[in-house]
């Protein structure tokens, strides 16, 4: 796994809905979630567009450093670790932004490897926030006033 992880990578929890004309290869990376094969963020961004739905660019930028010997262990933990964070259940998708390179990486003589990634979010809508929670939301204001 840790070959085909870099910057760019993207991560779909599972059962997350999809335009039925894509197609996307993946293989199970950490519980829940898929690493999609031959799509980097860029590129599945415009086919899902291309579809008519929505890939989400959400705010702020995740981190974790991991020290251990085996660089996949090490990578696998890192992405868990950022998914682990309570706003993971707000989001369908993880974008890994940078990795830092883990053969030139050590600290007291052990490795370590730093992941980056920012959430990222498939749905058919344009709007971030589902249309039914919108009607039920200026249903409730309009029951206030």
């Amino acid at each position: 796994m840790q070959e085909t992880i870099k910057g760019g990578a993207i991560l779909i929890k599972e059962g997350t809905l999809m335009p039925e004309t894509l197609r996307l290869e993946s293989e199970p990376c950490v519980s829940g979630w898929r690493f999609v094969k031959d799509f980097d963020g860029y590129r599945l961004e415009r086919e899902i567009h291309k579809a008519g739905w929505t890939f989400f660019c959400l705010v702020g930028e995740a981190s974790a450093t991991v020290f251990g010997m085996d660089r996949e262990k090490m990578v696998r933990r890192a992405i868990e670790r950022i998914l682990a964070n309570a706003a993971s259940e707000k989001f369908n998708s993880l974008e890994i932004v940078r990795m830092a390179s883990v053969a030139s990486k050590r600290f007291l003589g052990v490795r370590y490897v730093t992941v980056s990634g920012r959430s990222r979010h498939i749905q058919k809508s344009p709007y971030l926030v589902p249309n039914t929670n919108v009607k039920l939301r200026q249903r409730e204001l309009a029951a206030t006033v």
